[in-house]
């Protein structure tokens, strides 16, 4: 059997490749309608992620222990798994103030594949061991793997070098029995479906890989006391919509008037949730710091300090 006749057969036999009959002449419909399939297509999806909550959870509290003690989140993918990694990656400075290291999306072929295909870089497992190499990987950082199919060798092969360095590895895939989750210490498969079109993961596959993405994230700054309740106090104000945004997460959080909260961010440099520290726990601005840095950053348990 040749090379491409045995990828084709394994490709056959995968969810995410399969063909629909009923949607065979879905270009026969008008608009609305093809819309409205769609639509209802995409719906299905939250339900197949709620499927998967449990082993979520567990990579999350895997990945928040080793990101406390000071590693990274790193995603790997390649193609619309690689940019939905790379995504993710690049809106934690903005979001939770995390350094632009300590979150990292790797794409197959680099930046450039980021919006052109680079032919030939998703088949190399042995990119992504350079790709991490160049990273310099260590036991502390988790590696999420991210591939629709669950069979990309690049996905695969980061997966499979950072377990050999002692690193935390997920395997994020939409089909079941994926070599991807098997690679991984942490297998999550959220199974959607064949897409709408024959093959095109970048719908439902990725809409998935989208959701689980945000919540690895996000819950896990939740884990590291980027947030208070729903709060996103370690925001960065780098513009003036976040400035702005800056003083109401200050306002809710305190209830306090205009002026005590333009002292207070004054009085910690911006920082939002030292200025939270400032009004509701009732010390200047180097006391703030401290018990913050003494509490990891968790607002909850400086508060209760300076109490």
């Amino acid at each position: 059997m040749t090379a491409y006749a045995a990828l084709r057969a394994q490709l056959d036999t995968l969810t995410t490749e399969a063909f629909r009959p009923d949607l065979a002449e879905i270009d026969r419909l008008s608009t609305l309608e093809i819309a409205r399939v769609m639509n209802a297509e995409d719906a299905t999806v939250p339900a197949a992620v709620a499927r998967q909550l449990e082993p979520i959870a567990a990579a999350v509290d895997a990945i928040a222990e080793r990101m406390a003690r000071g590693g990274r989140l790193l995603y790997a993918g390649a193609g619309t798994a690689g940019r939905l990694g790379v995504l993710d990656a690049s809106e934690c400075p903005p979001t939770f103030n995390t350094d632009p290291a300590q979150v990292v999306g790797l794409i197959a072929g680099g930046p450039t594949a980021l919006v052109k295909a680079v032919e030939g870089a998703e088949d190399s497992a042995e990119l992504a061991a350079a790709d991490l190499t160049a990273l310099g990987l260590t036991a502390d950082d988790s590696v999420v793997g991210v591939s629709a199919s669950g069979r990309t060798p690049y996905a695969v092969g980061a997966v499979g070098f950072a377990r050999t360095r002692g690193a935390l590895t997920v395997g994020l895939s939409c089909n079941a029995g994926s070599a991807l989750a098997a690679a991984a210490e942490h297998g999550i498969e959220v199974v959607v479906g064949p897409e709408l079109l024959t093959g095109s993961t970048r719908l439902k596959a990725g809409t998935a890989q989208k959701l689980v993405l945000n919540l690895i994230s996000t819950v896990t700054m939740i884990r590291l006391g980027k947030t208070y309740g729903n709060l996103m106090v370690d925001v960065r104000a780098s513009n003036e919509k976040l400035r702005a945004r800056s003083r109401r997460i200050v306002a809710l959080a305190t209830g306090a008037p205009d002026a005590e909260i333009e002292a207070a961010l004054t009085a910690t440099g911006g920082e939002v949730k030292n200025a939270i520290l400032v009004i509701l726990g009732a010390v200047d601005g180097p006391t703030a710091a401290t018990l913050l840095d003494a509490s990891r950053g968790h607002l909850r348990e400086a508060l209760a300090a300076a109490r």
